[in-house]
C-alpha cells in the first residue's frame, strides 16, 4: 500500500522500484529471510537505493500498516540527472551557481538551504544517493515549498559530481574552515558551485583534495562553527553580492 510519502511491504516496494518511483530510503528489518526478500535485496543494490535493516520496532513506528518487514520512504519531488541538469542550464545561463552537500543528514537543515539556494538564484543542488538527507515532508514545510522550485540531482558519490562539474568548466568551491582563505577573497563570479559538507564531519578529506579552491568564513566569537544552513546562506549571500 502506499501513503503519501510511504510504501510499506515487500511486494510493493519491489514494484514501486520497477516504474522507477523516487525512493530514497528503504528500512528492511533485520533477520528477514526467504526469496522475495533476497529479491528486494538484490533490486536495491542494482539500483543504487539507499537502504537499513532495522529492528521491527521501528517498523512498527514508521507505519501502522502490516509492513511484512520493509517501509520505503518516497520522495515527494522528481530527482534530475546530474549531467541533464548540468546542460540545460549552461545552455541557458552564462555563469551557474551549482550547490553540492555532502553528506547532510538533517532534513530541517536541509529544507533550510534549499529555501536559501531559492532565493540566491542558485541553478541546482546535488546530493549523494546514500547517506544524504531525504526530501520529506519535513523538508518541504522547512524550505517554504521551495523544493518544488529548484532542480536537485541525485548522484551516486560527490566526488564523481565534482570531475564533472570540473570537465564542465565550473569551479568547485568547498566552504571549510580549512583553509587561510576568506570567502569574501575568493572570485565567485564566474560559473561555480560551492561543497557544503555535513553537521559533524564537514567536508570529506578526498574531496577537499580535488577541489579547485576553499574559502571559510571568519568567526569572531569563540564559538568555532556555524550551523550549516547559516553558513551556507552567508556564502550564497557573498556570490550575489558580486554579481550584483
Amino acid at each position: 500500500m502506499e501513503s503519501n510519502t510511504q510504501i510499506y511491504g515487500i511486494r510493493a516496494i519491489l514494484e514501486a522500484i520497477k516504474a522507477d518511483k523516487p525512493i530514497d530510503k528503504v528500512f528492511i528489518q533485520k533477520g528477514l529471510k526467504g526469496d522475495l526478500f533476497k529479491e528486494l535485496e538484490t533490486s536495491i543494490r542494482k539500483n543504487g537505493i539507499n537502504s537499513s535493516y532495522v529492528p521491527i520496532e521501528k517498523l512498527n513506528r514508521l507505519t501502522k500498516g502490516n509492513h511484512q518487514g520493509a517501509v520505503a520512504n518516497i520522495s515527494p519531488i522528481t530527482f534530475y540527472e546530474l549531467e541533464n541538469l548540468v546542460e540545460k542550464v549552461k545552455a541557458t545561463k552564462e555563469a551557474p551557481l551549482f550547490l553540492l552537500l555532502d553528506q547532510l543528514s538533517d532534513v530541517r537543515n536541509f529544507g533550510a538551504i534549499i529555501r536559501t539556494a531559492e532565493c540566491t538564484g542558485v541553478d541546482g543542488i546535488i546530493i549523494q544517493k546514500k547517506g544524504a538527507a531525504p526530501v520529506t515532508a519535513d523538508t518541504i514545510k522547512t524550505s517554504a515549498g521551495a523544493a518544488f522550485k529548484i532542480p536537485i540531482a541525485k548522484v551516486d558519490h560527490i566526488k564523481d559530481a565534482v570531475f564533472y562539474l570540473q570537465a564542465s568548466d565550473i569551479k568547485v568551491i568547498a566552504a571549510t574552515e580549512k583553509t587561510e582563505t576568506s570567502l569574501y577573497d575568493v572570485n565567485f563570479k564566474e560559473s561555480c558551485a560551492i561543497i557544503m559538507g555535513s553537521e559533524d564531519l564537514g567536508i570529506s578529506p578526498s574531496i577537499l583534495k580535488i577541489v579547485d579552491d576553499k574559502a571559510k568564513l571568519p568567526l569572531l566569537g569563540e564559538i568555532g562553527s556555524l550551523n550549516v544552513s547559516v553558513a551556507c546562506g552567508v556564502f550564497l549571500y557573498e556570490v550575489v553580492r558580486q554579481r550584483r
